[in-house]
Formats: structure tokens, C-alpha cells, sequence
């Protein structure tokens, strides 16, 4: 698979506690993408943060909390990410997700030329 160097980021910002059916959101994410043939995703973990309700969730000791915010991360081209969005809207119900433009400098062994 190939990947030009204009692309998008997709980024889903979400706690790990938030469920879809029996498992994992963060996973069933990560699996539908897999599933619909993007060029691939990453879960990220934080330590600590924050979202709408305003609540910290954070992961010191004395505070255990098991709802870490994380956020799925995928980059394709623009038709792939809109599909996938379409695809999964359902199961983002408190979610923040956000799209940005990238610029592709290499994926697997294709490299493209940078300017600076």
C-alpha cells in the first residue's frame, strides 16, 4: 500500500474506560480501520487530562483511575477517513474528534520529497 504525501489525521479523542459492545472503544476503533484497509492506527496513552465534564483522570498512585484519556490516531487520504467516520459515528458519543492536514514524508519504504 502506498501513501501520497497529502493526507489527513484523523485524531478521536476518548477515556479508556468508554466501552462498544463488550470491549474496548479504543479497540474497536482500531480494528474497524484495520478492518476498511487504512493505511493504520495508534492508540496513544495519557497520564493525565481532561475533557468536557471537566473531570481529571489521572494516573497517580493514590488515585488509580481507570479511565486514562487516550486518543486513536489515523492517517489516510481524505475518501478513506471520511468512510471510516461514516462507519463508525455511532459509536463516538462523547468523544472529541478532530481532522487535520498532514504532509506524508515516508510510510513503510516510500519516501517523498521534503521541502523546508
Amino acid at each position: 500500500m502506498t501513501l501520497p504525501n497529502a493526507a489527513l489525521l484523523l485524531r478521536i479523542y476518548l477515556g479508556e474506560a468508554e466501552r462498544h459492545g463488550s470491549g474496548p472503544l479504543f479497540e474497536a476503533l482500531v480494528l474497524k480501520a484495520r478492518d476498511m484497509g487504512l493505511a493504520g492506527a495508534t492508540v496513544l496513552r495519557g497520564p493525565m487530562g481532561f475533557g468536557h465534564s471537566g473531570e481529571i483522570h489521572t494516573a497517580k498512585i493514590l488515585d488509580l483511575s481507570a479511565n486514562l484519556p487516550l486518543v486513536v490516531e489515523i492517517i489516510d487520504v481524505r475518501d478513506k477517513i471520511e468512510a471510516y467516520l461514516e462507519a463508525v459515528d455511532g459509536m463516538l458519543v462523547s468523544t472529541l474528534v478532530t481532522l487535520e492536514k498532514v504532509r506524508v514524508v515516508q510510510y513503510g519504504k516510500t519516501h517523498h520529497e521534503v521541502e523546508i
